[in-house]
């Protein structure tokens, strides 16, 4: 099974912080990455194979605020 952050998972590269991307989970408890990209623009797989190292459409993800600094 595949376990972010855990000794024995290879490095998945950009994925799991891209913005675009979405962990899904199966019944069986296997983990896959998928980019939402896929759904806008053929060029980017549903299910790219990992490790991404290098994507055009890459985008970080945006870091929460803290909470003293959001506004109410």
């Amino acid at each position: 099974m595949l376990r972010f952050g855990t000794p024995t998972h290879r490095n998945p590269g950009l994925c799991p912080t891209c913005q675009h991307s979405r962990r899904m989970e199966s019944d069986r408890g296997s983990v896959f990455l998928m980019c939402k990209l896929s759904f806008e623009d053929s060029r980017f797989a549903k299910y790219p194979p990992l490790p991404v190292l290098n994507c055009v459409g890459y985008k970080p993800k945006e870091a929460e605020p803290f909470p003293e600094a959001r506004v109410p």
